[in-house]
């Protein structure tokens, strides 16, 4: 390797892509090639940047196994910087094999890390935490390390952990100063600013308050009755009943939970529940079908009583009730959730990231562009959309994640 391409090497290591190409732009080599689109990619502009790192592969000659297995991870990166999460797994987890037979290990981990923030953003903790319990990050340099706090964090704040992520951003910003990578230092800050931010909506005796990440983990071993409208549970120091796929019901149990300790009017409970106007017979034969149910499934936790105008929700085990709501409500929540990061994304992305079709995904991205919240650009496959972050709150709570235990 030339010294020009060794000087570039270690320009783009420290972040400065532009003396990179200073040294190499003029120049046609594989090598040049692979080094000019990660600089393209740090500056930006991803699809020139992706075309550059697959005109280096073909480059590189057979024998240069490891050149291109550096070339396919250098991909997958500007794929996951784009939100393009349907990129071949098989060839990222092939290329990692042919760096770690080699001796590479930086990039070996590299290659880790791409794959655990991938399971990360589409809502896969568990298979998260599985791949980054495989890394050690102490022999590896400053940046991965932050890396590996950054990943470890996002896991601890999805699952409420404030400590646990308070305390791997603190080692994230440490990594990053060593590290003395501007956009790595930001990005930790940004992280950092999420617990500073509400989290959730505390809703009570008919007042609510904004809550921080530590609160809400604090909320989750309470001894009062939560009924949880960022998950959809109920729960209390005895229980959790999930409610997830039963939407009626969940409407039901907060309307109920929201005017505890007073009972809610049939025809309050009709329009929440059934998005009625003006209740009939029906509806109120559908209610008490419906209030039945519920008493069914949360028996556990709690009952409802019949009263002379409605119903009322009365705890058996706790001493309050208690409303966790998203601290933003509005139609389509989680589609801007992801879309608050400030990344572009295509609506195959989104669907993976939500596990629901892309049409379901489309026709929200429509209604949301018709009111203004959304913009998009290119055609076809191309297309990609994104959002202003939404100052103000964190998105924690509303993106992906698995039920409380």
């Amino acid at each position: 390797m030339d010294s020009l391409i060794t000087a570039a090497a270690r320009a783009l290591a420290s972040g400065d892509p532009l003396g990179a190409l200073n040294r190499i732009a003029l120049r046609d080599d594989a090598p040049a090639l692979a080094l000019r689109g990660i600089a393209m990619a740090q500056l930006g502009d991803l699809a020139r940047a992706k075309a550059l790192l697959r005109r280096a592969a073909r480059a590189f000659g057979p024998r240069e196994t490891v050149s291109r297995a550096r070339c396919v991870v250098a991909e997958a990166e500007i794929a996951l910087a784009s939100r393009d999460l349907g990129w071949p797994e098989k060839s990222l987890d092939a290329a990692r094999v042919t760096l770690e037979q080699h001796g590479d290990t930086i990039n070996t981990a590299h290659a880790r890390y791409l794959e655990v923030r991938r399971l990360l953003l589409i809502g896969r903790l568990d298979e998260a935490e599985r791949v980054l319990a495989l890394l050690a990050p102490d022999p590896l340099p400053p940046a991965l390390k932050a890396a590996h706090a950054l990943v470890t964090a996002g896991i601890a704040m999805r699952r409420l952990q404030a400590k646990t992520a308070r305390d791997a951003l603190a080692r994230a910003a440490e990594s990053a100063r060593q590290a003395r990578i501007p956009a790595l230092i930001a990005e930790v800050e940004s992280a950092m600013r999420i617990l500073k931010s509400p989290a959730a909506r505390l809703i009570t005796d008919g007042t609510e308050r904004p809550l921080l990440l530590d609160e809400v983990e604090t909320l989750q071993s309470s001894k009062d009755l939560v009924v949880d409208a960022c998950r959809y549970s109920v729960r209390d120091p005895h229980g959790t009943v999930s409610l997830a796929t039963r939407p009626v019901l969940f409407a039901l149990a907060r309307a109920l939970a929201e005017a505890w300790p007073a009972d809610v009017s049939r025809d309050d409970l009709v329009a929440r529940a059934f998005r009625a106007k003006h209740a009939d017979e029906s509806h109120r034969a559908r209610l008490r079908v419906e209030i039945g149910r519920l008493r069914t499934m949360i028996e556990r936790v709690a009952t409802i009583s019949a009263t002379p105008r409605g119903f009322a929700l009365t705890p058996l085990n706790a001493r309050q009730v208690l409303v966790l709501a998203h601290p933003v409500e509005e139609q389509h929540a989680e589609v801007l959730a992801l879309l608050a990061d400030g990344e572009t994304w295509s609506s195959s992305a989104l669907a993976l990231a939500l596990d629901t079709s892309q049409r379901t995904v489309q026709r929200a991205l429509d209604s949301l562009a018709l009111a203004g919240k959304v913009q998009s650009f290119g055609h076809g496959r191309a297309r990609r959309w994104m959002t202003p972050p939404v100052p103000g709150f964190t998105t924690t709570l509303l993106l992906p994640a698995p039920l409380p235990a």
